[in-house]
């Protein structure tokens, strides 16, 4: 069998498997610029959010980012008792990040939250929290394969 037969007899992907893949891809490529671009944002937490990345405007560290993930998946999952003893016993400490990296890695796994809440949102709930878990998976596997970009 030639390479155009396989094509052609290749099984058709699903709609939403594909929309999912290309978010994730999208929000991968977001992801790596460096301050992320917030469209909106609680007053209240804003100036703070300023404050944030005006006094470390570098890209975090991949570390940073590995945790941000695991809260996101974890708050996608609704799984608040793991996230309460993450914050607990100072979880982010053991893979190696300091105290002053706990902002960085809360904004992180909330903007990611809120983007992937905002795809289900955008496609009436059609992209439902499971799909959400596997673009997020997709998301994590290429942005962390990757060196960091500027």
């Amino acid at each position: 069998m030639n390479k155009w037969e396989r094509l052609l007899d290749s099984k058709p992907r699903p709609i939403l498997e594909h929309l999912v893949a290309e978010a994730a891809t999208l929000f991968c490529s977001e992801l790596r610029r460096w301050p992320p671009s917030i469209d909106e944002f609680d007053p209240q937490t804003g100036q703070g959010l300023e404050t944030m990345l005006r006094d470390r405007p570098e890209q975090p560290d991949p570390r940073v980012y590995a945790q941000a993930f695991r809260l996101t998946r974890w708050d996608l999952s609704r799984d608040f008792d793991a996230i309460d003893e993450y914050w607990r016993n100072h979880r982010h400490l053991e893979a190696g990040l300091t105290m002053p990296d706990k902002p960085m890695i809360l904004f992180l796994a909330r903007f990611m939250t809120e983007q992937l809440l905002g795809l289900s949102e955008a496609t009436q709930g059609r992209v439902t929290r499971l799909r959400l878990l596997d673009a997020l998976a997709l998301i994590e596997r290429d942005f962390l394969a990757q060196p960091q970009l500027n």
